[in-house]
């Protein structure tokens, strides 16, 4: 019995909390759909604007014509699940709640020889 409390005791000591580590705070990114269409105006918007509101891009490519494309793509996972208590199992098995969501969101953006958007396309995703 005393070891079994010494076991517990030590479990209790080393083994990590269960609560978030993290601030709570959800970091968000301007790079949505509304951010795109509020900012983007073809014929309008340059390079330094993008990057201003975008910050770098992904991927950097040259189409046919010979056009600069800029990728943006961002993938984040949200998950939820009962968090902040301590769960001690002597004997059988622990279960809690919990799920995921995954986003996506891919910004394509052709400029002109002069730095300047020719074209923009988006997709996003949630599942």
């Amino acid at each position: 019995m005393r070891k079994a409390l010494i076991t517990l005791f030590l479990a209790y000591l080393f083994l990590p909390s269960c609560t978030p580590n993290e601030t709570g705070q959800i970091e968000r990114s301007n790079l949505t759909a509304g951010m795109v269409k509020k900012t983007i105006i073809a014929g309008i918007t340059t390079q330094n604007e993008i990057l201003k509101v975008f910050g770098a891009p992904n991927i950097i490519t040259k189409n046919k014509s010979g056009n600069e494309v800029w990728t943006y793509d961002t993938i984040s996972v949200v998950k939820s699940g009962e968090e902040g208590y301590w769960n001690v199992v002597v004997g059988g098995v622990s279960g809690g709640k919990s799920s995921a969501s995954t986003r996506t969101f891919t910004l394509m953006i052709e400029f002109d020889k002069n730095d300047v958007v020719k074209e923009c396309s988006y997709r996003a995703s949630a599942f």
